[in-house]
């Protein structure tokens, strides 16, 4: 990546984002790398997500915004249910110690992620900063948890960010099993009741391809936020009846 720095755009604080066709592509040494620098305030953040684009960035690294194609994304309506999942959900749905909160424990959530993903990968990019950035975006009302509770205690979940009808997931942490798996069927269900057709997930992994995520183009992607982000945003409450059509449907093999 050094010896390809010189070509990177570099952005003041409240500069413009490239476009995202711009960003580097499989031949160079960070496909998907758009720019560097900028800041992470509430707007710049806005502007980002609003043209597909996201921060992503380690301890030792200056901000970082990618734009990756081809782009990892859940169609709700593809949601894969497999048959282990839909059994904790049964025994988790009847339990009356068990409940589905948003926008609870917001501060508890982004921080459990970013001690998951310091202990579980290779170089955390929830750091500091980031936590702060999307606290602040949480506090605009544009940043989401979705929380998994049992018997009053925190035991998963993840958090996202929302323009409009346009979803982007972040992250997850789990504590006991199928706890953030329970969180992401929850905001799944969310999803299908208020018309949100479509979840960001950046990057392909075999874990969310084993759960019906697929890649699209970048330039499809960037189109679909630019119609969502400006629908009416949903009310950020779970209601215990949005499971139902989710329970409904045909399982898969584990």
């Amino acid at each position: 990546m050094q010896s390809s720095q010189s070509r990177l755009p570099w952005l003041a604080p409240g500069a413009p984002f490239p476009e995202p066709e711009q960003a580097w592509g499989a031949s160079d040494p960070a496909p998907g790398l758009l720019a560097g620098g900028g800041a992470l305030d509430v707007e710049s953040l806005v502007r980002a997500y609003s043209q597909g684009i996201f921060p992503w960035f380690s301890d030792d690294q200056p901000i970082l915004w990618w734009s990756p194609d081809p782009r990892m994304v859940l169609r709700v309506n593809d949601f894969k249910l497999h048959r282990s999942l839909r059994k904790a959900l049964d025994r988790f749905q009847r339990d009356a110690r068990c409940d589905i909160r948003i926008d609870s424990a917001f501060a508890q959530v982004i921080r459990s992620c970013s001690a998951s993903a310091r202990t579980g990968q290779s170089g955390t990019w929830i750091v500091p900063d980031m936590v702060l950035a999307y606290e602040a975006l949480h506090g605009a009302g544009l940043a989401h948890s979705v929380e998994t509770w049992v018997d009053g205690q925190l035991m998963g979940g993840l958090y996202c960010v929302a323009l409009g009808k346009a979803l982007f997931g972040e992250s997850m942490f789990t504590r006991v099993p199928d706890a953030s798996k329970i969180a992401l069927a929850a905001l799944v269900c969310f999803c299908r009741h208020n018309g949100i057709d479509l979840i960001d997930c950046q990057q392909n992994t075999g874990h969310l391809a084993s759960l019906g995520a697929r890649e699209i183009s970048r330039a499809s992607f960037v189109n679909q936020v630019a119609h969502n982000s400006v629908l009416p945003a949903p009310r950020w409450q779970f209601e215990h009846v949005y499971w139902h059509k989710l329970l409904l449907a045909k399982t898969v093999p584990t």
